[in-house]
């Protein structure tokens, strides 16, 4: 059999629930890759070996009694410590929440037990999901960021130490990690995914996302999450059953994308703008290269606005309490959302519907829009996350969006290419992104 921690997240699952693999051969696979790696990495907020077999032997029971299993029985996921656990700590990278856990589980972890699925730990996040550095580093070169603030996520899939995690995104938190540790990283449509239970950091922009091996496995993951909840208004009823069907299918024809290299095509490093135009060429029957819309350069001081007062209003109990023990990042960030007046946060938010009211026409002609999904390969050093310059506009409009580990930059690191498509389309959407990752051989 091909190694347990290699294998795609869809035939492990598959291999546990026929009785060909058990829970805990998977589990200590994994416990041997972490014991292995993890103290390069350091990509764990909280890891239970102990507990994560108890778990693993439970479910091999369960299997062993005949009754009916949920879609991802057996299999370990691992979830960012910024998502409510009642028996694991939640510690949203604060030393203000040192070793506490939540009350009960959030949405999510209902979901995913209901799935079957085993919590595996809690992986590292930035401080309160924001932008100052973690102690996680890229398993690909330990001196370069993984990218955040869903570091530990995408780090634990990139090292083969989880098949599946879970992430947030406010900026570019799913797709900018997941390009630097070479993996698949998809940001749902906001809207999609209940937050109840996960650190709010901000109301109009938090989205759950989730990082896999390839396109099917996060479908996998994503189709048991998908559902609405009364206890987050933003969620919306959605069919989400047939997820895995329509990503296998793929689009009915050969999709037609447009590619924005956008104004911040300069910021990227020459040997990642070679790789890009590599993509251009080789789908150039595909692709159709534009500029992006005058109001696109709007975006992003409208979603600073809202992320900042947002963050202000939900973080600044610890602000007045000791602000001394918040990165300078985050003072700086609560400082400045404490300044903007209501009529500024009132625009930047009417601004967001109607970017999206006026952009929405493009996927009545395009399957989808292709940019890079950050700014070059993973950036030397640790002092820093990365740029969100690729990242934010999507957020900001809601849209679907995921990162494919399709390319290769300087010094042979991933170079995530990203594909953006159209709002609660994303059965559709994974479909394309299924296609996309079919057919680009990077060479």
């Amino acid at each position: 059999m091909e190694n347990i921690t290699t294998t795609s997240a869809f035939e492990l699952v598959e291999k546990i629930k026929k009785g060909e693999i058990s829970s805990v051969e998977v589990c200590e696979a994994y416990i041997e890759r972490i014991k292995k790696f993890d103290k390069d990495v350091k990509a764990w907020a909280f890891f239970d070996k102990k507990l994560l077999l108890e778990k693993a032997k439970e479910k091999d029971e369960y299997r062993k009694s005949g009754k009916p299993l949920g879609a991802l029985h057996g299999l370990p996921v691992a979830v960012k410590d910024i998502i409510g656990t009642l028996d694991m700590p939640t510690e949203c990278g604060t030393v203000f929440r040192k070793k506490m856990s939540s009350s009960q589980d959030s949405e999510i972890v209902n979901l995913l037990k209901n799935a079957g699925a085993i919590i595996m730990g809690k992986t590292v996040t930035c401080e309160l999901a924001y932008i100052h550095p973690s102690k996680t580093t890229n398993p690909h070169d330990y001196s370069r960021t993984p990218g955040g603030s869903s570091s530990g996520s995408a780090a634990v899939v990139a090292s083969h130490m989880a098949h599946l995690s879970i992430g947030s995104q406010t900026g570019g938190s799913v797709i900018r990690p997941a390009s630097y540790c070479g993996v698949v990283g998809y940001k749902p449509s906001y809207g999609l995914i209940s937050r109840s239970g996960v650190l709010k950091t901000s109301e109009k922009l938090d989205t759950i996302g989730v990082f896999g091996k390839k396109v099917k496995d996060v479908a996998l993951l994503a189709k048991s999450l998908i559902k609405k909840d009364l206890y987050d208004t933003s969620t919306i009823h959605f069919a989400a059953d047939d997820m895995l069907k329509v990503c296998e299918e793929g689009p009915p024809f050969e999709p037609k994308f447009i590619f924005y290299k956008t104004d911040k095509w300069k910021n990227i490093s020459k040997e990642s703008q070679k790789a890009f135009e590599y993509l251009i060429k080789n789908f150039k029957k595909n692709i159709e290269v534009f500029d992006t819309p005058s109001y696109f350069k709007e975006i992003p001081k409208h979603h600073q606005i809202v992320h900042e007062t947002d963050l202000a209003n939900n973080f600044q109990v610890y602000y007045k309490k000791d602000k001394t023990k918040l990165s300078k990042e985050m003072r700086d960030a609560i400082g400045r959302g404490l300044k903007y007046t209501a009529k500024e946060y009132t625009d930047a938010i009417d601004f967001m519907k109607q970017s999206y009211e006026s952009y929405k026409e493009v996927f009545e002609d395009y399957h989808g829009v292709i940019t890079p999904s950050s700014t070059g390969v993973a950036d030397k050093g640790l002092k820093s996350t990365g740029s969100a310059d690729f990242q934010k506009i999507w957020t900001y409009l809601g849209l679907p969006a995921i990162s494919l580990p399709l390319l290769t930059g300087e010094n042979d690191l991933p170079l995530g290419v990203q594909l953006v498509g159209d709002k609660f389309d994303d059965l559709r959407f994974l479909g394309t992104a299924n296609w996309l990752e079919k057919n680009c051989k990077d060479e």
